[in-house]
């Protein structure tokens, strides 16, 4: 009953960022864009990494990973068989690939995969880029004096995280009050953060950039006090990456309505991906300077540099005087200076180098283009139809997005809680996750991608499938079927969504806590109250409605109890009757207090001083792991 697509995390440990870029090179060669590639366009892939195989060769390669005789390879049927080793000298070829491209950099692993003989690997490319972009952002904080600038040309950068300031401060740049800056151990005088609150600056990044949407699987403290380069590189990728993805949505540039194709809608528009509306908006430049060149990948299609000197000059103000001149220069590289000599003339000159232009590193060019849209997008939206229908993401809606997200379930993102989630796939992930072994993958799932005829059905199936598994786990569900959420009706989807982020939190407090005691809110609450009486704290609430948790002080105190001497004093606000202000200042450091001392609290400091008893609950129950952990 499943389809032809895969979910490669459930059975494999291959990283996340092989499997992208992996991803980037398979649609660079996708010369014709139809999905797949041939022997011919094979054989493209394999040059990049400077192997060159008769064609015999490649046809047998093609025959070995074909799994429905087309004669081509799509790009679910390379994954499988990479990931799953199947084929071994063929995988470890494709993965070699991959390896060997210009600057990256391969380092021995410890995981199950390293031990048959794979590595983890780093680009010196994004390395230089990474150093760079926060060397210009952060330059002026007095906190990040002793750490900058960092030598992009080294391995510098890997060391400078050492201490977890710069993790903190990237997650505040990309989404900003994220991380109260009362919460992070800072360098005083000449004396080094010690060890002890090093590592407690890295929990408090891990934590924080789980609680944006960030995957941290696998990633901990030691990882980042080590400066361990692919997984440095790897968060910092994620965190940079959602901020330039932010603001590109119709909330904050309505005119991306510009960029609908005719027949579509507002519906259609919204479950495009940031990096679909990119290619949309460089093609939409490019037509309305009269140009016929478009792109289709933000690899080879760009290494030309042509489409980016032409949109420079549709987007540029007059007075930057950005015109075509690159294209008059035949050298490459030397025409990408020029062009990145035009994008420094409006402040725009981050992410990429000439050679990274020209090799196509799909990554940095992303950035380097997301950064020109969130600057100049040039797409007034005064004049667009529809605007009423647009509705900013509300809070529940971004933290369950952002939990979703932080699971790190492959290659499925969230980008809208409604839209992403029609085909039911990731709500069955999402039960997976909560209680593993619970799907029956073999049977019941239809797997992305679907096709045309029947596809709608197969969506359907999967939804009906995560209504029954709801009502195994004891969700209410009155009321709703699995055509409600392929629907995507709101507040059906987030529902289930919500009655799954409880039962994930929950479950991982039975686990530590090692009871099935039913009445979980009860015995949080029991808890609670019976640590903080233990503590001598004066804190006590009576449900998750409490009013005295408006104040803040029930879970300043919990975390004082559960690690004494953790909350300064002098960080509290305590004046009687508290201000709005004063509530939201204690919220906020309370929430990025308890980050730091290893609670993975998704909730927002509003849901605190609101008292939002679903959120809040979420909030005991994760500071309650966190106490039965230390002891």
């Amino acid at each position: 009953m499943s389809g032809e697509g895969y979910d490669y995390q459930r059975r494999s440990s291959v990283d996340d960022e092989l499997v992208q870029e992996m991803r980037a090179m398979f649609d660079n060669c996708d010369t014709n864009h139809d999905g797949k590639i041939d022997s011919c366009e094979l054989s493209e892939m394999f040059q990049v990494a400077g192997i060159k195989l008769p064609g015999y060769r490649l046809r047998e390669i093609v025959d070995r990973i074909d799994r429905d005789n087309d004669h081509k390879i799509s790009w679910f049927e390379l994954l499988k068989m990479v990931t799953e080793f199947k084929d071994r000298d063929v995988a470890n070829t494709f993965i070699n690939i991959v390896r060997e491209r210009p600057g990256v950099v391969s380092t021995g692993g410890t995981s199950e995969v390293s031990a048959m003989g794979t590595t983890h690997a780093f680009s010196h490319e994004e390395k230089h880029a990474f150093s760079e972009w926060i060397n210009n952002h952060l330059s002026g904080d007095p906190d990040c004096a002793h750490l900058l600038p960092i030598a992009s040309d080294t391995e510098d950068l890997f060391a400078k995280v050492a201490d977890g300031i710069l993790f903190c401060k990237i997650i505040n740049l990309s989404s900003p009050d994220t991380i109260d800056e009362r919460a992070i151990n800072r360098k005083h005088g000449k004396t080094s953060i010690n060890v002890y609150k090093a590592t407690e600056n890295q929990v408090l990044a891990i934590n924080s950039a789980s609680s944006i949407g960030c995957s941290t699987v696998n990633i901990g403290a030691e990882d980042l006090k080590k400066g361990t380069p692919h997984l440095v590189l790897g968060l910092m990728w994620q965190i940079i990456r959602i901020g330039l993805f932010s603001k590109i949505d119709l909330v904050h540039n309505p005119g991306i309505m510009k960029l609908l194709k005719d027949g579509e809608d507002l519906a259609e528009m919204m479950r495009l991906a940031p990096d679909e509306i990119l290619i949309r908006w460089v093609n939409y430049h490019l037509a309305n300077s009269g140009s016929d060149r478009r792109i289709a990948n933000f690899s080879g299609d760009i290494a030309d540099s042509e489409a980016y000197t032409i949109l420079l000059q549709q987007i540029s103000p007059a007075e930057a005087g950005n015109g075509l001149g690159p294209l008059g220069e035949s050298d490459l590289r030397q025409r990408a200076e020029l062009m990145l000599r035009n994008a420094d003339r409006i402040g725009c000159r981050e992410f990429v180098t000439p050679n990274d232009v020209v090799n196509g590193n799909h990554k940095l060019n992303l950035a380097f283009v997301a950064n020109l849209f969130n600057n100049f997008p040039a797409l007034k939206g005064d004049d667009v139809e529809g605007l009423e229908e647009i509705v900013e993401e509300t809070r529940d809606e971004k933290t369950f997005r952002n939990w979703i997200n932080s699971l790190g379930l492959g290659t499925s993102y969230v980008g809208n809680i409604y839209t992403d989630l029609i085909d039911g796939f990731i709500f069955l992930k999402l039960f997976d996750v909560v209680r593993p072994g619970s799907v029956d993958w073999a049977h019941r799932v239809n797997v992305p991608p679907y096709k045309k005829l029947g596809g709608q059905m197969k969506k359907i199936e999967n939804c009906n499938y995560a209504v029954e598994l709801g009502n195994k786990f004891g969700f209410s569900l009155v009321g709703i079927d699995g055509n409600d959420l392929h629907q995507g009706i709101q507040n059906l989807t987030l529902s289930v969504v919500w009655q799954l982020m409880r039962a994930y939190t929950l479950s991982i407090l039975r686990k530590i806590a090692d009871t099935k005691d039913q009445d979980m809110d009860r015995y949080i609450i029991d808890w609670v109250n019976e640590k903080l009486e233990s503590a001598g704290k004066p804190s006590r609430i009576a449900s998750f409605k409490d009013p005295s948790i408006a104040d803040g002080f029930p879970v300043l105190d919990l975390i004082d109890a559960i690690q004494p001497a953790a909350i300064n004093p002098s960080h509290v606000r305590v004046e009687s009757p508290l201000s709005g202000e004063d509530r939201l200042s204690n919220a906020k450091y309370a929430v990025s207090m308890g980050r730091r001392i290893g609670a993975r609290i998704y909730a927002l400091p509003e849901d605190l001083v609101e008292v939002q008893s679903k959120m809040v609950l979420t909030v005991f129950a994760c500071l309650m792991v966190r106490g039965l952990q230390n002891k």
